[in-house]
C-alpha cells in the first residue's frame, strides 16, 4: 500500500494587503507557516505510520491503529479547513453578490440576520464557524465546530470558513474575539465564497 502524500499549498494572498485595522503580517504568517504546514506534515507522518500499523489488533477502546486513524481525521480536517479559511481571506470585504446573496436572504431573511447568526456562531465556537449548504435541509446553515473533527456535518458544502481558535487572532487581538471576527468580515474574499456556491449549485442543480 502506498501512502497518499499531501502537499503544502502556497499562501493564497499577500498578508501585507490585508485591510488595517485587520491582521498583522506576523499573525498571518505564524498561523500559516507554523500551524497549517504542521497539519500537512502530520498527515503525511500519520499515513506513513499507517502503512505498517497492525490491523489485526484494531480495537475501538484502544489500539495503535485506532489512535492513528483518529489522528488522521483530526489532522486532515485541520489541513482542509485551514486551506478554505486562508483562501476566503484577503479580499475587500463588503457583502456577497448575486445568487449567494439571494440564497442568504432567502434562508436567513436578510444579510444582516445571517451576519448576526454567523458572528454569534463564531463567538460560541471553540474551533470554527462555517457557512454551508446542507443538502438534507436544502438550505444554508451556519454550523459550529469545536474541533477540526468535532461538529462536522456530513453531506454539506462549505462556502465561508472562519477559524476562531485562539491561535488565529491572539497575536493581534488578545482575548477580543468579537473584534477579530469583525476584522475577518472586513477581509472576506466574497468572490471565493461565490465560486464555491456556484460549484455547489451545479452539483445539486439548484
Amino acid at each position: 500500500m502506498k501512502s497518499a502524500e499531501n502537499k503544502i499549498k502556497p499562501i493564497p494572498m499577500n498578508p501585507r494587503l490585508l485591510l488595517m485595522p485587520g491582521f498583522s503580517e506576523r499573525q498571518i504568517r505564524e498561523h500559516y507557516e507554523v500551524l497549517y504546514k504542521g497539519y500537512v506534515n502530520k498527515v503525511n507522518e500519520i499515513r506513513g505510520f499507517l502503512l505498517s500499523a497492525n490491523r489485526q489488533e484494531a480495537n475501538a477502546t484502544y489500539s495503535d491503529f485506532r489512535g492513528l486513524k483518529k489522528a488522521e481525521t483530526y489532522a486532515m480536517d485541520g489541513v482542509i479547513l485551514h486551506e478554505l479559511y486562508f483562501e476566503n481571506l484577503g479580499g475587500p470585504g463588503g457583502v456577497p453578490k448575486g445568487d449567494l446573496m439571494r440564497q442568504i436572504e432567502k434562508d436567513f431573511g436578510s444579510y444582516k440576520a445571517w451576519l448576526e447568526d454567523f458572528t454569534a456562531t463564531g463567538i460560541s465556537a471553540r474551533g470554527w464557524a462555517v457557512l454551508v449548504y446542507d443538502r438534507r435541509g436544502g438550505r444554508l446553515f451556519n454550523y459550529l465546530l469545536d474541533a477540526h473533527d468535532h461538529g462536522v456535518i456530513q453531506n454539506t458544502g462549505a462556502i465561508l470558513v472562519l477559524d476562531v481558535y485562539e491561535h488565529a487572532y491572539f497575536i493581534d487581538y488578545g482575548t477580543r474575539k468579537a473584534d477579530y471576527i469583525r476584522a475577518f468580515m472586513q477581509n472576506v474574499d466574497w468572490a471565493v465564497a461565490e465560486k464555491r456556491w456556484d460549484r455547489i449549485k451545479k452539483r445539486i442543480a439548484i
